[in-house]
């Protein structure tokens, strides 16, 4: 077995094989390893658009399915995704051959990110608008950085860059890394600087309770160098217990005013959000912004503040805050018919499902606010969430749940009951409603969607293509 150690770096690789390379992370890493000149194959079980018609566009040879003969050509170096596991029969080739391997962030690390001061974006929630943010603030500054986040940029049509510049930009998943490394994918990488937004439980699947998340982020907080930057959550308690435990410097954001960048003045006016940014009680700038909602406020700040330590001048930040045109799948208008906007949003846990509905209610106050949940994720379909998610929809008008997607993978005393969920939102007088699957809730919205809704669809995953198919109908 050749497992490769962190401080290993294996030379003149010149042919790399993605075990699950339609992964958003595995298909930006095959992307990465493209331009940088190595030959690049790839295997999974999920091949479809976007991903497969990416790597098809950048040349990259994508297998279907995982068979020992799409190792045949024996490469230098075989990256393994944590959604595979043993058992996996390219796996189990790739150990009888004692081929080298490596996960994602050991890969992103041994030829992206070494040699450049890597600022990590952690956190609960909000990680990938954050990063993304972060990198474009870089970019616009003419700094040519390097980075790796969670979704594409609408501004670039992409989530990575190799980057010729000095920074790395990464989203610090706190996820398991791969079937023969179960820490976080964060603990792979030594920051400069790091945000950390929040931290709550998640990930039920991994973590038992709220004191190993908690582990997690502090673990990773106590390894950061002496001389890095540790920006956190002031609004956060478990993140102003983790700061005051924190080895390095550190500063804190938020809308309170005993942290040292706060926000005031907030005034919206869609389709922007006006700010001030002050630090230490001074006005550092006025920004405005097309994202919206104040957990977006916070994500800017933070981006603000890091941006700040790197020299970067205050007029830059706010030009490049005024131009980012945000993410794909992040609060994202896929489109309107006959008055009905589509929005599409990744929101899946109860707080980001609480954040996400009050955004929308801030920037369209006086229109009916339609909620699509579909609980796809470890956690959403377990029944750790099942009350929370009761007191998360308050800012809808009208809300549809529909029935969890793949429960046969959860275990039957632990699963989430989306006809609970209903039954306890008209408790409280919300008028909602359970769908078994997409086509049924389709066709329900199709019957109550009235000119000048919002329909809001969240989930972290393709949903069936509800929104084209909607769109479509309407």
């Amino acid at each position: 077995m050749k497992y490769l150690e962190n401080n290993w770096i294996p030379k003149n690789v010149k042919t790399v094989h993605i075990i699950g390379i339609c992964g958003t992370g595995m298909g930006a890493l095959a992307g990465m390893f493209k331009e940088a000149g190595i030959e690049v194959t790839g295997s999974d079980d999920h091949v479809y658009p976007p991903m497969s018609t990416f790597l098809l566009e950048q040349g990259i040879g994508v297998a279907k399915g995982f068979q020992p003969g799409n190792l045949s050509r024996r490469p230098d170096l075989v990256v393994v995704g944590n959604a595979v596991s043993r058992g996996n029969l390219e796996v189990e080739a790739m150990l009888d051959h004692a081929l080298p391997y490596c996960s994602l962030p050991q890969a992103l690390n041994r030829f992206f990110v070494h040699g450049k001061a890597a600022l990590v974006i952690t956190g609960t929630h909000g990680k990938t608008t954050t990063s993304a943010l972060l990198a474009w603030v870089l970019a616009m500054a003419g700094l040519d950085p390097g980075f790796m986040v969670g979704g594409i940029l609408k501004n670039l049509g992409r989530n990575y860059n190799v980057g010729g510049g000095s920074y790395f930009v990464v989203e610090g998943d706190e996820y398991d890394t791969a079937f023969f490394d179960k820490g976080p994918k964060f603990h792979h990488y030594v920051p400069s600087h790091a945000i950390l937004t929040s931290v709550e439980f998640d990930h039920a699947d991994i973590y038992s309770d709220l004191s190993q998340v908690k582990k997690a982020f502090c673990d990773f907080v106590k390894a950061m160098p002496k001389d890095a930057l540790l920006v956190g959550c002031q609004g956060d308690p478990i993140v102003r217990e983790l700061m005051a435990s924190a080895h390095c410097w550190t500063t804190g954001y938020g809308f309170e005013k005993s942290s040292v960048w706060s926000i005031k003045n907030v005034r919206i006016d869609p389709p922007w959000t006006y700010f001030r940014a002050t630090r230490r009680g001074e006005a550092f700038g006025d920004f405005k912004t097309p994202l919206m909602g104040r957990h977006n406020l916070l994500n800017a700040l933070a981006v603000i503040a890091v941006a700040d330590d790197l020299r970067i001048p205050a007029e830059l930040i706010c030009h490049a805050l005024e131009t980012f045109e945000g993410i794909r799948r992040r609060q994202e208008i896929r489109g309107i018919k006959g008055g009905i906007t589509v929005i599409d949003d990744f929101a899946h846990h109860p707080t980001e499902v609480r954040e996400t509905l009050a955004a929308a209610r801030s920037f369209y106050p006086d229109r009916r606010i339609v909620a699509v949940f579909e609980p796809r994720t470890n956690s959403s379909r377990r029944k750790v969430f099942q009350q929370q998610y009761a007191e998360s929809f308050d800012m809808a008008d009208l809300v549809c749940v529909r029935e969890p997607p793949l429960m046969e993978r959860i275990p039957v005393q632990e699963r989430f009951s989306s006809e609970q969920l209903t039954e306890e939102l008209l408790a409280h007088g919300k008028e909602a409603c359970y769908l078994p699957d997409t086509d049924a809730m389709v066709d329900h919205l199709i019957r109550v969607a009235k000119p000048g809704d919002i329909i809001l669809v969240m989930s972290n995953g393709g949903f069936d293509s509800i929104h084209e198919r909607l769109l479509n109908r309407l």
